[in-house]
């Protein structure tokens, strides 16, 4: 009589949980590499759609080969789709370049020209410390004022006009979360007086007045209430009636959902993918302005570049305060002016929003400015201008 071994079923059984094994980690591992690859292929792609080619110039190159060499780059990235807009150089009043590349909007029928106005964003910001400097000038408010006495109520009578201009408010940038937790107690769209009355109601200093400067678009918001409660007029038709119509800027205005039917020569944003072109929308959030909201053209940003170096409408003793780094409450100084960032050779701001991205930078030594202004929600739009920049250094900050 045989006697099977009593360990042979264990071993077989062992034998098939490792071939099992064996079959799920290779599976395991063949799957973990095509998604390591297609994510690979992915991520290619990504880096190379993101990737914007450097602007070549010799560095011996003279100031002429350096704007030629602009302007082709800049029909280069229209043509590869990785930008749509334009650019304006301007030294002491004279334009040296100005460059428009691409459409008003997602239907890619109408092409961009010197005279579009595109959304600012919060490049706006410096228009609304224009506008509150003009009422400076006018006598119908100080800069030192408390905001309580233009806006009745308000949350603390320790925060200053100045405050709001200088981003030291303590007032954290919170209006648009205030507005969706309250919509239902507001309108189909939200406005600044709205904003004024949701801080009032709601807002809270999160810290004292100049001890820190936190950004915040909810100061420029309330700079613009106050700008409507000292004028008694809204914010759209003082900045028309005070700046614009006077300095001549024909392109430019204040536009949100509770302006009339949009001008003619307003771009549109979109979102941009390759050729592929999706208008961008706006939400119930754009009736206000303050914090954004001008529209202005490359024309224009010509008279708004020399209105800093002076003008009728405001007193160079009030201009001048716009680009003076502020001191904190424990004497440290802070980077953010009026609507400008302030750096020792230059002042600039940015801004972006829906699908806009805007830069303009001023270089006070040389008095030359750039400007860069894109519809198309180009992610792209920093290293854009660093390439314009490191480009253009030698004519932008020539004789700092």
């Amino acid at each position: 009589m045989r006697v099977e071994s009593p360990g042979r079923d264990i071993y077989d059984g062992n034998v098939m949980r490792k071939k099992t094994l064996w079959i799920v980690m290779s599976t395991l591992t063949i799957l973990i590499g095509i998604i390591l690859l297609f994510a690979c292929g992915i991520g290619y792609y990504v880096y190379v759609w993101l990737q914007v080619s450097p602007i070549v110039v010799a560095p011996d190159a003279n100031e002429a080969e350096r704007l030629a060499a602009v302007d082709r780059w800049l029909d280069k990235q229209f043509e590869k789709h990785k930008s749509n807009g334009g650019v304006l150089i301007v030294r002491e009043g004279q334009v040296l370049l100005l460059k428009t590349c691409g459409y008003t909007d997602h239907t890619a029928t109408q092409r961009l020209n010197a005279h579009t106005a595109f959304r600012l964003a919060s490049v706006s910001k410096q228009f609304t410390a224009a506008g509150i400097l003009r009422l400076a000038e006018m006598s119908l408010l100080n800069l030192d004022d408390p905001v309580a006495k233009h806006l009745d109520g308000f949350v603390s009578d320790k925060v200053t006009i100045r405050h709001l201009l200088n981003q030291t408010s303590g007032i954290p940038d919170v209006y648009m979360d205030l507005a969706e937790e309250h919509r239902k107690e507001l309108g189909e769209v939200l406005t600044i007086s709205n904003v004024v009355e949701l801080v009032k109601q709601y807002g809270e200093l999160e810290h004292q007045p100049g001890d820190v400067m936190k950004y915040s678009n909810t100061n420029y918001v309330l700079l613009a209430g106050i700008i409507e409660s000292a004028s008694e007029m809204s914010f759209e038709q003082f900045m028309h009636k005070e700046l614009f119509k006077p300095l001549g800027m024909n392109d430019t205005r204040v536009w949100n959902l509770l302006s009339s039917e949009r001008s003619s020569n307003q771009a549109s944003d979109f979102d941009q993918v390759d050729e592929d072109r999706t208008p961008v929308e706006t939400t119930w959030i754009d009736g206000v302005a303050g914090d954004g909201a001008v529209f202005c053209s490359l024309h224009d940003f010509v008279i708004w570049d020399q209105f800093w170096e002076g003008n009728p409408l405001i007193s160079d003793e009030l201009l001048n305060q716009t680009v003076k780094p502020p001191k904190l409450n424990d004497g440290t100084k802070s980077d953010y002016g009026f609507g400008w960032i302030v750096e020792q050779k230059r002042h600039w701001h940015n801004g972006a929003w829906l699908g806009a991205n805007t830069y303009f930078v001023r270089y006070p030594g040389s008095k030359c400015c750039l400007v860069v202004l894109d519809n198309s929600s180009n992610i792209r739009l920093d290293t854009v201008v660093s390439h314009l920049e490191e480009a253009l250094m030698p004519i932008l900050a020539k004789d700092e």
